[in-house]
């Protein structure tokens, strides 16, 4: 490895080392590190027309399709939640209330947006113009009509902020900013129930794996201290500890990337950002396949697949997507897991499996000390957001899935 590539896993880790033991303490992640304030990292604005990421907004890299306007009467408009933050301040023209209600996703990124409004113009507040529409005032499929949009100012209404607000707002985890109009940012989210919502790394809930036993158990009904098959640093078969579950989330739909293969025939579904590995011919060493998104994986390549008497490569005859029920992802003492059949790692988001194993050596070492009581709760727990924040700081934009966790992913 070139030492120019090394010396941002050496900074990533470093800076790990720095932050976790005050983020341990402090029960996820925080502004302060061993008692000091991070000074405020440098933002670029937005220019006037940018949009970010630069992709079109109903995108599955942005904030996903148009899925059709909420009324008051329709069964959708349980979907919306009032957002009465008094540190936004809702214009509210129609005086109804409407600009106030939108889907809990947007009314997340939206209060996070608050806080950095206040650190950044202290005595200034962010201040929304429109949200929810129900009167049609706005273009034909606009998610504003979905509750998944708003525009945005600042209090003072200083047209000069306007692109470091655009900033704040890419920052605060909205899916798709744009420095619309001289007089707002336009901000907007993925759809809550969304498979898009969704593209960190995990299984569908009716996933198998192997235990040591010999039987065969679905990810939804693994433990903690399960042992289950996995696959060494050699690149030979090894039943592998369930330490904890980076994302557990039995009521979620997903879209999931479908890997099929021949000789012998496997049926793979994993999140688009998870890595699993390949080579791009079949005599390669498995050690030596290397760690791929799943939605880089194409026909004609191989992946890893258990057989007998260890593990061997079978050749990808298809890839397709499919949406399922549930999003498990196990982490395990070796990093590595196999799922009906195929060789997976237990990571996502960042393309180097090696770098994510180093930095979750804390989860191999002290999982009920970082972990606490969420073992099995549900949702993404606080360290692999974590990670995935130091590492957009430190690492190369390349080093990232197009979709990277999109606010929840392992």
């Amino acid at each position: 490895m070139s030492p120019a590539r090394l010396r941002p896993r050496l900074r990533f880790c470093l800076l790990l080392l720095l932050l976790l033991v005050p983020a341990a303490r402090g029960c996820g992640p925080g502004r302060v590190v061993g008692g000091r304030r991070r000074p405020p990292r440098k933002l670029v604005p937005l220019a006037y027309k940018q949009f970010s990421p630069n992709v079109p907004e109903k995108t599955l890299g942005a904030s996903g399709r148009y899925e059709g306007k909420i009324a008051r009467s329709s069964e959708r408009f349980k979907e919306l939640t009032p957002n009465y933050n008094p540190d936004i301040i809702f214009k509210d023209e129609e005086n109804t209330g409407a600009d106030r209600l939108m889907t809990q996703r947007c009314k997340d990124r939206l209060n996070s947006l608050a806080i950095s409004v206040m650190n950044q113009w202290p005595g200034v507040k962010l201040r929304v113009t429109e949200g929810w529409d129900e009167d049609g005032h706005h273009s034909e499929e606009s998610l504003h009509y979905e509750g998944r949009a708003v525009d945005i100012t600042t209090s003072d209404r200083d047209r000069n902020k306007y692109g470091l607000l655009a900033r704040l707002a890419v920052e605060a985890g909205f899916d798709w900013v744009y420095y619309e109009s001289k007089a707002h940012v336009h901000c907007s989210v993925k759809s809550e129930h969304s498979a898009a919502a969704k593209t960190g790394g995990c299984f569908p809930a009716g996933a198998q794996v192997r235990l040591e036993s010999g039987a065969h158990m679905a990810l939804s009904a693994v433990r903690p201290g399960d042992r289950v098959l996995a696959m060494g640093e050699d690149g030979t078969p090894i039943f592998s500890d369930v330490l904890i579950f980076l994302d557990r989330e039995p009521n979620r739909l997903r879209v999931f990337q479908v890997i099929e293969t021949q000789d012998p025939p496997h049926r793979l579904a994993l999140t688009p950002a998870h890595l699993l590995f390949t080579a791009d011919n079949h005599t390669e060493p498995a050690a030596h396949f290397r760690a791929t998104f799943a939605s880089h994986v194409q026909p004609g390549q191989y992946v890893l697949v258990a057989g007998m008497p260890g593990l061997q490569p079978a050749r990808v005859i298809a890839v397709s997507t499919h949406v399922a029920l549930g999003a498990y992802a196990p982490l395990t003492r070796h990093g590595t897991l196999v799922v009906e059949g195929v060789v997976a790692s237990c990571f996502a988001a960042v393309a180097d499996h090696q770098l994510a194993q180093m930095a979750f050596w804390p989860l191999r070492l002290f999982p009920s000390l970082v972990w606490g009581s969420w073992t099995l709760g549900e949702g993404v727990h606080w360290y692999p957001q974590l990670l995935y924040r130091l590492g957009r700081l430190l690492l190369e934009e390349s080093s990232f899935h197009p979709l990277g966790m999109s606010g929840a992913g392992s």
